[in-house]
């Protein structure tokens, strides 16, 4: 069992509390989903629980967090930069445990993986594995060492359509307790049996949790229900607010109106005049006191289709991209073979494929043809931040890129709307979170007014509750569109073509939710 009693969490730079006296247990075969937006403390509590030590540095940490008797299973969101420079032979025999595996241990959950029993002693360097391959292999040398209780960050994370089905099957069938972060909403569906909802109100100054145990998509609904609530509540006390200050300013209008016209010889009157002004400015301040005890409103995400303004659609019929490549490479190795592209007006190419299949790879050979080609204003968001990213900088010095005083305003406002906290528009972009760097490498690609766009993963570190806003623009952005994704919701209402890269090529898909196969006539 674990058991979590009192935790507290609170960053040291601004003093801001992320989480607060947050209790509950996991046992069994529960599984225990942690969601919340973007640098409310997800990541922070499963290090609290496993590597209290990495918090040290930024964070205070009071409360216990008990595991009786259990082995735990941590993944972490980072993968150790040292690693990228060894092969993975070399980490494989470095593993405590994975050496010791049988032949049919190994192989079991490596299919349980959807890897190939021959991957971990591959000696391709680890840094130039694919997002999911590196997740897959931490997984296999966490499940080698046989925990008893697992606790997973993002355990879903850049893998393919095969691995996220196995992860489900696995998570599913799987007899130990698991706690795990996930931003990818089917996964959740299908596994989640209770839901720690970690949240921050009142500008980011106030968490709050909740914990229920329940199935993600009733936990959903139940939210859904009570925000509809609250949003009626709050217009309707809004509304009577409004009302009584109006019919208050009316009578203190009227009382000083009287005030300027009675008489000196009337004393008696003044003092009724004085007194009834008194009493109204009474009401007004019981009326502010009563405002800040009302129904808040419940937060939306700012919508994207904001930074849409200024951007130009391509021509109809104006050629973006003709790619033909007669093999697509990367060190060295033929990755597939030939690959033909033709991108035209403002149309919508989502690519998928089954990891290190060379999805990024030809995402940043299109970048660098269409920047030689200069045709067109094009924007890149690629899978890792660091690329674009200043890590010393914070996100307001990023993106105000001519120094002006209204681009700063608009800049604060806009983050503000974003979810950010006023304290962490100073915080160095290394301390935020995954999801925020993402909106924030975003909002910078916005303003540069872009016609093409051009993504790799851009949902990947997004919670489940801003997630649906990054499709929502992604899918209405007026210009070309070309996406590197394996998230199932946004192939699902892709509005234009959708291709598998293989080893042949690149093929049409034929089913949106199941395995990344070709059809057997695909070209």
């Amino acid at each position: 069992m674990l058991t979590v009693q009192h935790l507290s969490i609170t960053h040291l730079r601004d003093l801001r509390p992320l989480i607060q006296d947050l209790s509950f247990t996991l046992s069994g075969s529960e599984r225990l989903a942690v969601i919340g937006e973007e640098g409310n403390g997800k990541s922070a509590l499963l290090r609290a629980i496993c590597d209290p030590s990495s918090l040290e540095s930024w964070a205070h940490v009071e409360g216990q967090c008990l595991l009786s008797h259990e082995t735990p299973g941590y993944l972490s969101q980072e993968t150790p930069r040292a690693w990228d420079d060894l092969p993975v032979y070399q980490l494989a025999m470095e593993s405590p445990t994975l050496p010791g595996l049988s032949g049919s241990e190994l192989s079991d959950l490596c299919r349980m993986l959807s890897m190939d029993p021959g991957d971990p002693w591959s000696s391709t360097p680890f840094g130039r594995l694919s997002g999911g391959e590196k997740v897959k292999f931490r997984l296999l040398t966490l499940l080698s060492s046989r925990p008893t209780m697992l606790i997973l960050d993002e355990p879903g994370n850049d893998l393919d359509l095969d691995a996220l089905t196995a992860l489900e099957s696995f998570l599913t069938a799987c007899s130990l307790p698991v706690l795990y972060v996930s931003h990818d909403e089917y996964l959740l569906r299908r596994t989640a049996t209770q839901v720690l909802h970690l949240e921050s109100l009142q500008g980011r100054s106030t968490p709050r949790w909740t914990w229920a145990r329940e199935s993600y998509d009733l936990y959903v609904r139940t939210r859904q229900r009570n925000l509809e609530k609250q949003e009626a509540a709050w217009q309707m006390e809004t509304r009577e607010m409004k009302a009584q200050a109006e019919r208050l300013q009316r009578i203190e209008n009227a009382v000083a109106h009287a005030q300027d016209k009675i008489s000196r010889r009337d004393p008696h009157g003044g003092r009724l005049l004085k007194k009834k002004m008194k009493a109204v400015k009474s009401l007004e301040h019981r009326l502010e006191r009563e405002s800040e005890q009302a129904t808040e409103k419940p937060l939306q995400e700012l919508s994207m289709s904001v930074f849409f303004s200024g951007i130009t659609p391509v021509p109809q019929g104006k050629s973006v991209l003709r790619l033909d490549l007669n093999c697509l490479e990367a060190g060295g190795r033929s990755l597939a073979a030939p690959v033909h592209l033709h991108l035209r007006g403002s149309e919508k190419v989502l690519i998928t494929g089954k990891n290190g299949c060379g999805k990024t790879t030809l995402l940043h050979l299109i970048w660098n043809r269409l920047q030689e080609d200069g045709s067109l204003r094009c924007a890149f968001m690629p899978q890792r931040y660091e690329d674009i990213l200043d890590p010393a900088m914070d996100p307001v010095r990023f993106l105000n890129t001519d120094g002006s005083k209204e681009m700063l305003t608009h800049i604060r406002s806009t983050l503000i709307a974003m979810r950010f906290g006023r304290d962490e528009l100073e915080h160095p972009m290394s301390g935020l979170s995954g999801g925020q760097k993402a909106k924030v490498l975003l909002l910078r690609l916005m303003l540069a007014r872009p016609s093409v766009l051009l993504a790799d993963e851009p949902t990947r570190n997004l919670s489940p509750l801003s997630a649906p806003v990054m499709r929502d623009m992604i899918l209405n952005f007026p210009g070309a569109v070309l996406c590197v994704t394996h998230d199932r919701l946004l192939m699902d209402t892709w509005p234009g073509r959708v291709l598998v890269l293989t080893e042949s090529g690149l093929h049409p898909r034929t089913v949106l939710s199941g395995p990344e196969t070709e059809p057997d006539n695909a070209r």
